[in-house]
């Protein structure tokens, strides 16, 4: 049994295609001279240890055009935390995929809980925005994740299904360009955090539903990033886990400090 589970887990680690990738996301954090001092402090300190992992930084609309041009982007990729799910034309205050990528960002966060909560973003408007993005050739950090009410009901599996119906009408070769992220709701901002087990558990949950639609080759190439209240004292346990391919960062991403610690955690994981 022990020679049957080794066999089945460990090449998610050791054989994988996938990369590591830790992401941050500033929310709404850091004026433009806040944003470039510490674009340019992660740029420093990741030049200097050269991790063998994805790096993200996803910011604010108006820091992305001082900011791609001041990091090395062989190290840190420049994403947005969201982008409009129109093309173009009269809607006051929107950013276009097409805006976000002009200032050479290459990423971009879709689905977050905090804009389906707050600005009651839907399954059908995110699959514009993902359709945007790509059409742009940005590649979508997509997140999916359950309440704690949805938890506690033991409805997580479900709610995850739900959501990725926004990716799910993709073709294989379109879906094989976005990033998951895994964001128990419940532990965002709150301290809580899924134990490395609950973490596994969804993400292989997720992985299997991916298999399901596209085949285990794309399956197994998909990063499914955990975000939820990752910071430096956890994330080597979780991101040792097979399934888990690194992270979505919040507040620990506005130190460099400790951003840092967490993407050597990613490389070590």
């Amino acid at each position: 049994m022990i020679d049957t589970l080794t066999i089945n887990t460990n090449p998610l680690k050791l054989n994988k295609m996938r990369k590591n990738i830790v992401a941050g996301n500033w929310k709404m954090n850091k004026n433009l001279q806040e944003g470039i001092a510490l674009a340019k402090e992660l740029n420093e300190v990741l030049t200097a240890d050269k991790p063998n992992c994805d790096v993200i930084i996803c910011t604010p609309f108006i820091h992305l055009a001082s900011v791609t041009p001041i990091v090395d982007s062989a190290i840190i990729g420049v994403g947005a935390e969201n982008c409009a799910d129109k093309a173009s034309g009269a809607y006051t205050g929107e950013v276009s995929a097409e805006m976000v990528a002009s200032t050479g960002a290459q990423y971009v966060i879709l689905g977050h809980s905090e804009r389906r909560a707050y600005y009651h973003e839907t399954v059908e408007i995110l699959a514009e925005k993902v359709k945007l993005a790509l059409a742009n050739n940005l590649k979508p950090i997509f997140c999916i994740g359950e309440v704690l009410a949805e938890r506690e009901a033991n409805k997580q599996n479900e709610v995850v299904e739900a959501q990725l119906a926004s990716v799910f009408s993709l073709s294989a070769e379109d879906f094989s360009k976005v990033i998951l992220a895994y964001e128990p709701v419940w532990a965002i901002g709150t301290g809580k955090t899924a134990t490395p087990e609950q973490a596994e558990e969804i993400h292989a949950h997720i992985r299997s539903l991916v298999a399901a639609k596209y085949g285990n080759e794309v399956a197994e190439n998909t990063s499914i990033l955990y975000g939820g209240s990752c910071k430096p004292s956890n994330a080597k346990e979780l991101f040792a886990k097979p399934n888990v391919d690194g992270g979505l960062i919040g507040g620990a991403a506005l130190k460099a400090a400790d951003f840092n610690t967490i993407v050597q955690a990613a490389v070590e994981g």
